[in-house]
């Protein structure tokens, strides 16, 4: 697999870090994990296609992480441009069908894909969930930020990704995260703000985990201004990396 960031900061605009959005290819598979402001045109930036997107998952409905929704799916009625023929998924935890018709109450049949290209799985809010296509097992979990919140766990050719999305401590994320091969994981702010994770905190999570490394992401403007990998390593002794838009690793 490789994983791409596209956008490593958060809803606070950044010169450095774009919204959130994480690009995952796996075989011939494109995974978009979340979809923030900005993510269309940062993709074209890293030689990325939306014609391309297999699955989009989303972690939550906050704005910063779902921004470019409305602009995805108005593009795909754009036949000049969106060219696609095969549908592609999209997973969210359960609701998303009201925050969807809430889409279609502002702006009607123009954030409404062609009939039949989009498939709509909505996923347990409560509970693990599991999806398969044929040689790539998604697995989701709700995690400790808003009622829609959810962690994915990507599973293709023996590794393993997972992507927290927004969370504070979760142990339903560590479960989920248990022995990943990369953990994209949130460390907000070197302070702590309620709903999120300090590097302090995401390191002892991704230990507990037992995780082979470690990405933060999810960056606020402070947390550029310290040192964050320090602040981590101590309390994680793997491999950390510091997340930047363009980032591509290898898994």
């Amino acid at each position: 697999m490789e994983v791409i960031i596209i956008g490593s900061g958060t809803g606070v605009p950044s010169r450095r870090r774009g919204s959130p959005a994480v690009g995952v290819k796996a075989g011939q598979h494109f995974v978009l994990l979340d979809i923030g402001s900005g993510t269309l045109r940062a993709m074209l930036q890293y030689d990325l296609n939306f014609n391309d997107i297999d699955i989009l998952c989303l972690s939550h409905h906050h704005p910063d992480h779902v921004g470019d929704l409305a602009a995805f799916l108005f593009a795909s009625r754009y036949r000049l441009g969106y060219t696609r023929q095969r549908p592609f998924w999209l997973l969210a935890a359960q609701g998303f069908g009201e925050f969807h018709q809430s889409l279609k109450s502002a702006w009607g049949q123009w954030v409404e894909p062609p009939a039949g290209l989009m498939q709509v799985q909505e996923l347990a809010r409560d509970r693990l969930d599991t999806l398969t296509w044929a040689d790539l097992t998604i697995k989701t979990a709700p995690v400790n930020h808003i009622a829609t919140s959810l962690a994915y766990r990507l599973e293709f050719g023996g590794r393993t990704v997972v992507y927290s999305g927004d969370t504070d401590w979760s142990d339903t994320l560590i479960e989920l995260a248990r022995g990943a091969d990369l953990f994209i994981l949130e460390a907000s702010n070197p302070f702590k703000v309620s709903g999120h994770l300090t590097p302090l905190e995401a390191g002892r999570l991704a230990a507990q985990a037992g995780v082979s490394r470690l990405v933060l992401t999810h960056i606020y403007p402070p947390g550029d201004e310290v040192d964050m990998l320090a602040a981590c390593r101590g309390t994680f002794t793997g491999e950390i990396i510091l997340a930047e838009d363009g980032l591509r690793v290898q898994v």
